[in-house]
């Protein structure tokens, strides 16, 4: 199944969909239309019953070269109706990075080639990040004058830890793949022609063997101790999750495939099948 976009790819098979940035002619560059198409599609596949996984990556050479610079030394000063009041403005990036946040399905990132600015940043508030022998990535935004954006300050020490992050967007320098895995930022380095039947791989594994609420009340549960004050926060929400999926169809199913020895055949959706706690944040 496709969904034509004019910036984004967004193809659906055997429950994963695809998001392929598409503007290879500039290296996949960001522009107001991908951040709105971008947002559009993380809607569309966390809405869809048969989408369980996605997967992001780019077309052509390149993942992500970062905001398009095309508007010159005024390219992060914004266009007309940008508004002039400070306090009114969002970062597009932000808007795309707290979407995938929200969303109940896991998001893998296939960096295909080089992920600068924006292009890395994008990456940040997805579940597992796969990269190329040919990714170079750099968080270059000190070296454009600007600071990072995205929610980058809050999911890049996470993810890596403070030194590390300071280093990488101190010196905005780019960096290889390679020590990308060594900092924890990717999880695993793959020739071209690997990369992206691993994320398939991975993407399949979860949607044929895994309960689809399952996982995504696991990923809200991850993401959101990332700010708990104290462990008991997570032991209370251990405990709602525990007393209501236990009690669901898909726990009887899981139990019953493993002592039957066949694959699970798992009917929960988060679209309607969500626990009465959830969301417990809000």
């Amino acid at each position: 199944m496709n969904k034509n976009f004019e910036t984004v790819r967004y193809d659906v098979a055997e429950g994963v969909a695809t998001l392929t940035l598409h503007r290879p002619d500039r290296l996949n560059a960001v522009n107001a239309t991908m951040i709105r198409e971008l947002v559009e599609a993380f809607d569309r596949a966390d809405g869809d019953d048969g989408v369980r996984v996605v997967i992001v990556t780019g077309s052509g050479r390149a993942f992500c070269a970062g905001a398009d610079l095309g508007a010159g030394g005024r390219t992060f000063a914004g266009g007309p109706g940008r508004s002039e009041r400070p306090e009114d403005h969002r970062d597009g990036g932000g808007v795309v990075t707290l979407r995938i946040f929200d969303m109940t399905k896991p998001v893998i990132a296939a960096i295909n080639g080089p992920a600068v600015g924006f292009g890395i940043t994008l990456t940040l508030a997805m579940d597992v990040r796969l990269a190329s022998t040919a990714a170079k990535i750099g968080f270059v935004f000190s070296r454009r004058g600007v600071v990072p954006e995205a929610c980058s300050t809050w999911f890049l020490p996470r993810l890596v830890g403070i030194a590390r992050a300071a280093e990488w967007t101190y010196s905005g320098r780019v960096f290889s793949a390679e020590e990308a895995q060594a900092g924890g930022l990717v999880s695993r380095v793959l020739a071209p022609e690997a990369l992206l039947p691993a994320a398939r791989e991975l993407a399949l594994d979860i949607a044929r063997n895994t309960s689809a609420v399952s996982v995504a009340l696991i990923r809200q549960m991850l993401w959101r101790m990332l700010g708990a004050d104290h462990p008991r926060e997570a032991h209370r929400i251990d405990s709602l999750g525990m007393w209501h999926t236990g009690r669901s169809a898909d726990a009887h199913e899981g139990v019953t495939s493993f002592l039957e020895k066949r694959p699970p055949r798992f009917t929960g959706r988060p679209g309607k099948d969500m626990p009465p706690f959830y969301p417990w944040w809000a």
